[in-house]
């Protein structure tokens, strides 16, 4: 309508085609909502379908005699019934006499070579644990008496080639279905879409499937999370692949304890390693915490003319733990760098390891505390769980050298996508009533997956009071976070308290975040406590990191070996006589403990050098081009979710179990691999099955070319 008197409205032939298309609009969103809701109701009964394949004795994918091998290596023939999920095995084809139930959703499946007739192929659970049901598939307790059969794997062989090639099949379409029962079943027990009090039976058997005696439930979801990944389209939209997810995090943060088993070339062949357990991490329960700001670094008046000789100054001051284990105080936050790995902005990437460096410096002792200096040869392991990720970042640290003294130090986190690796040469300066601990050295953080380098230094800490006064304890010094591929660069500066300053000036920092030499945003505050940033091309100002009680009860927990596995030279066992006799209180024992590890320290130094042998460490070396000391073992692979299963560490030694996949499948997931570094690219994959060539295809964002994969095979 026009303004004033006389008003003009639309012509006739305009308001029917609005008509005709709201009417349309309205026709569509409501066939919308019913295509969603038959949907919806279709899933549920192919959902219903899977489970009661289960216990339908109808629904039987293959069913024939099989040879299997005991453990006494002797064959016997039983009769084997796969169906979706579980192999069941009897001694007859009558179904009354049961042996055992294999669960297949923790179970690989390789092709075996035998030089004997027949076809033989292997049915094993990578992480070395169980894969047998406690009950049977009607409840039983007993199975029917054979000859003992190996708990953790079992090996198969049929009469000919093609059969074994036709079980392999049917092994590889059950073990799809296991993961989707898997996750059908998760995401029902969340949502209670299903009601399993209607069916006893069919209870029985769900029961069956989630009570296997799995001691490392961690490791196994790790490795069940690549079955995960071809199993996505069994979800509407991404809402309901996240809950099922949340549900297994849950689960993932109770464990408290953490088994890893090893993995070995042997194994591809069948033969069992003789030693296969891993490294045994137990949750660190307590930690100490000093207060923020000035109480929190200010110790005992040592006034001149005071009888030093009812102080044992060597222990007076010493925190009950080593240099190497202070050093891992970086990494409670390093679910923070698993975040990083996926900013897309390099800005973004830098700010958020920024975020990660300001997060290890806030944990500190009651009080002056100096950790012991540690003795060389002397080695620290723990690691911390990232439940959001289901995986796991590993410290491992040596003393290299005593005479300089050096820490070297590695991090891993693999299926995160990034690396740390550096060492420390711990030096002072004393300067009468203060001193100087200084940390030359640095840091390299690698992401794997985008090949960049991030170069990190330390500040030194600065002891004022040492002989008169109130002992404090400070951070100085500039820092940089310095990556050369994308010319990004933070510098930071930790300034001491001035002579006139008050309680607010103490633990303060600044800084700058600067592409080039452009400056991108200025930061400041306290190390301790909060820092602001201010990102001068919007002008918009932040709190950028604070440490509150929020955020430390988000803190990773850390996990240290368990005692009994510890060597003589870790450091806990090492420290254990002083470390006691500081928690008692008593110092004459300390300092009498802490001198007979010197003197064993320098007694094995004398011998050294009396017979001519050079000091070698057992997990780094050094690298006389580059002066660093590196990590013997570093594997700096992007990760692979299609062929890595978990990361584990066995005597300091990082390994990565993978999966043996079998001939027909390795060929596709190789191709796989070599796309993965730009899989963040890829918006969408669609695989489309025509015909007997089984051509897949991966469409991509716009610009991107068409990949073509090559047949799978007969």
């Amino acid at each position: 309508q026009t303004s004033g008197n006389s008003s003009e409205s639309f012509p006739k032939s305009q308001k029917k085609v609005v008509l005709t298309a709201t009417v349309f609009i309205y026709f569509f969103s409501v066939l919308n909502q019913v295509q969603k809701k038959n949907y919806r109701q279709e899933k549920k009964r192919a959902t219903k379908q899977l489970f009661s394949a289960l216990k339908d004795p109808s629904v039987v994918i293959t069913a024939d005699w099989l040879k299997i091998r005991g453990t006494l290596k002797s064959w016997t023939k039983l009769w084997c019934v796969l169906k979706p999920g579980v192999l069941l095995i009897y001694k007859t084809p009558k179904i009354g006499q049961w042996v055992g139930t294999i669960l297949l959703h923790s179970c690989e499946l390789i092709e075996r070579p035998s030089k004997k007739d027949g076809f033989c192929f292997k049915l094993f659970h990578p992480l070395d644990q169980s894969i047998w049901a406690v009950k049977g598939p009607k409840g039983e307790n007993v199975g029917s008496i054979t000859q003992p059969l190996p708990s953790s794997y079992l090996i198969f062989r049929a009469a000919s080639e093609s059969d074994g090639r036709c079980w392999l099949d049917a092994l590889e379409l059950a073990l799809r279905c296991s993961s989707l029962f898997r996750l059908s079943a998760s995401k029902q027990g969340k949502d209670g879409e299903m009601n399993g009090s209607s069916d006893s039976a069919h209870a029985g058997l769900n029961n069956i499937l989630h009570t296997s005696t799995i001691s490392d439930q961690e490791l196994n979801d790790s490795a069940l999370e690549n079955h995960h990944q071809l199993e996505n389209d069994a979800f509407s939209d991404k809402s309901e692949r996240d809950n099922v997810e949340e549900s297994e995090n849950e689960t993932q943060e109770n464990s408290r304890k953490t088994n890893e088993s090893e993995s070995d070339q042997s194994e591809i062949h069948g033969e069992v390693s003789p030693e296969r357990k891993g490294t045994t991490y137990v949750e660190q329960i307590y930690e100490e915490f000093g207060e923020t700001g000035e109480s929190s670094q200010t110790e005992t008046q040592l006034r001149p003319g005071m009888d030093l000789s009812r102080v044992v100054l060597p222990t007076f001051i010493l925190e009950p733990r080593s240099f190497l284990n202070k050093l891992s105080d970086y990494y409670y936050h390093a679910d923070l760098l698993s975040q990083a790995v996926l900013e897309d902005d390099p800005y973004s990437r830098m700010k958020q390891v920024l975020r990660w460096y300001l997060s290890g410096f806030y944990k500190k002792p009651k009080g002056i505390k100096k950790p012991y200096n540690p003795i060389l040869g002397e080695t620290f392991r723990c690691c911390w769980f990232h439940p959001q990720t289901n995986s796991h970042t590993f410290y491992i640290a040596e003393q290299v050298s005593h005479h300089p003294p050096v820490s070297a130090f590695h991090v891993s986190n693999r299926k995160d996508g990034f690396c740390i690796t550096g060492s420390i040469l711990a030096r002072s300066k004393f300067y009468g009533n203060s001193l100087s601990a200084l940390l030359d050295g640095k840091a390299k953080l690698m992401f794997l997956n985008r090949g960049e380098d991030y170069i990190i230094t330390m500040p030194y800490a600065h002891c004022k009071g040492i002989l008169y006064g109130t002992m404090t304890m400070e951070l100085g010094g500039k820092v940089t976070i310095d990556c050369e591929k994308t010319n990004h660069r933070a510098e930071l500066e930790f300034k001491l308290k001035p002579f006139f300053g008050g309680s607010t000036s103490i633990n303060q920092i600044s800084g700058k975040i600067k592409s080039g030499e452009e400056v991108l945003a200025s930061l400041d505050g306290h190390w301790d406590g909060e820092v602001h940033i201010n990102e001068l091309k919007n002008g918009n100002a932040e709190v950028f990191w604070n440490p509150t009680s929020e955020v430390r009860k988000q803190r990773l927990k850390r996990h240290i070996v368990l005692f009994e596995e510890q060597t003589d030279f870790e450091s806990e066992r090492l420290w254990q006589h002083v470390t006691s006799a500081i928690n008692k209180g008593d110092q004459h024992k300390a300092t009498q403990e802490k001198y007979v590890l010197e003197e064993e320290q320098r007694n094995a130094a004398r011998e050294r050098r009396e017979n001519g042998t050079e000091w070698k460490p057992l997990l780094f070396q050094h690298d006389s081009t580059t002066n660093e000391w590196r990590y013997k073992y570093e594997d700096l692979r992007p990760w692979d979710p299609l062929n890595d299963i978990a990361q584990f560490e066995k005597n300091g030694i990082l390994q990565t179990m993978e999966r043996h996949l079998s001939t027909r499948m390795s060929n596709h997931k190789t191709t796989c691999i070599n796309n993965q570094i730009t899989r963040h690219k890829v918006r969408s994959l669609t695989c489309v099955l025509f015909g007997k060539k089984k051509t897949y295809f991966i469409i991509a964002e716009m610009g991107m070319p068409l990949i073509q994969w090559k047949s799978l095979g007969s």
